[in-house]
């Protein structure tokens, strides 16, 4: 007896994967079915579309993500589902790829591809990149959010854009891939750690302004200062090395948690974990003072994830709570590989 085909729901949402040309550059137009129409479908597996929206992906918004993570818990909800391909322009994949990678809670894959190339490129990377991740999202279970890109698999989390323009586009800079595609199979090489999943946003929740302030030298704490002073609601520091800044940036994340705002360390560096090493406005100072360090997450992850807690928790400790519990896994095996 033929087994039953697997059923794959496609998502587009626009990206270079969807992109034209438009007279003086690219820009997403394409639809969905245009788009997967230019992929060959894995044998076994039925697909079909929804065409959630179609932006380039610089201009997307924390609530089109919002719109994503709830359009993926209803096509979910069906039962005959057997996975989702999101398609997603490359810029931010990988703040909404980790943003649904916190909120899922389903043995059934949800897996973002893209393309460096535009559609209809003579070398376009895209069908490849679909046709991967159709395989994929037909394949694995119990693996969360993925990101299948040039014949690789990686977990949402700490998976990050490597590259502007090169068909390798994404890495986790600090941990290898979770798997790799080739000659139409899936090689899952090691499982990714996630923590828990956190509960859905409210239908009616009011999104929050988080600001991201990046230290370098001459630095000052101006815009952490203009930042609270504009409503932010969480703050996401861009540190130096290990997460280190100066005092007087430690006195300004002071006032700020002081005044009910949630504050993130990551670091500028590429890989490697944030960690408390140095004082004189170092992470050991910037972690007393109250901010959160986000691991291995670097800014546009280390933001999802306090847009996550600040939707999750209301008050201060429950939402500070909420932002250790999403960096958490990393955090965890940042101190195994210590070890």
């Amino acid at each position: 007896m033929e087994a039953q085909p697997r059923r794959i729901v496609v998502i587009s949402t626009g990206g270079t994967i969807a992109s034209r040309w438009q007279g003086t550059g690219f820009a997403a137009d394409a639809p969905g079915r245009e788009v997967l129409a230019t992929a060959a479908i894995p044998q076994g597996i039925t697909s079909e579309v929804i065409d959630l929206f179609n932006v380039n992906s610089p201009r997307l918004t924390s609530a089109q993500q919002l719109t994503l993570l709830r359009t993926v818990h209803e096509v979910l909800a069906d039962p005959g589902v057997d996975g989702i391909v999101v398609t997603h322009g490359t810029d931010t994949l990988e703040e909404s790829a980790f943003l649904l990678d916190l909120h899922h809670d389903d043995p059934r894959p949800v897996v973002f591809t893209g393309a460096q190339k535009p559609l209809g490129a003579e070398d376009g990377d895209g069908p490849g990149n679909l046709y991967d991740a159709l395989l994929t999202a037909a394949t694995v279970r119990d693996l969360g959010v993925l990101v299948v890109f040039d014949g690789k698999v990686h977990a949402a989390r700490g998976t990050v854009k490597t590259q502007t323009l090169a068909a390798d586009a994404f890495a986790d800079p600090s941990g290898p891939p979770v798997g790799k595609v080739g000659f139409g199979k899936i090689s899952i090489l090691h499982r990714p750690e996630r923590p828990a999943p956190l509960p859905l946003p409210a239908a009616d929740a009011t999104l929050p302004r988080i600001d991201m302030v990046m230290h370098h030298v001459d630095a000052d704490p101006l815009f952490v200062e203009t930042a609270v002073a504009a409503g932010a609601q969480g703050i996401v520091l861009v540190a130096t090395g290990a997460g280190n800044a100066t005092p007087e940036f430690v006195g300004a994340v002071t006032d700020a948690i002081d005044k009910g705002v949630l504050v993130a360390l990551t670091t500028r560096v590429q890989g490697g974990p944030v960690t408390e090493i140095y004082t004189h406005g170092g992470a050991v100072d910037l972690a007393a003072a109250g901010a959160v360090l986000t691991g291995t997450l670097r800014a546009g992850q280390a933001r999802s994830a306090v847009l996550a807690a600040l939707l999750s928790a209301s008050g201060r400790g429950e939402r500070v709570a909420a932002l250790q519990h999403a960096v958490g896994s990393s955090a965890a095996l940042d101190e195994a590989a210590a070890a």
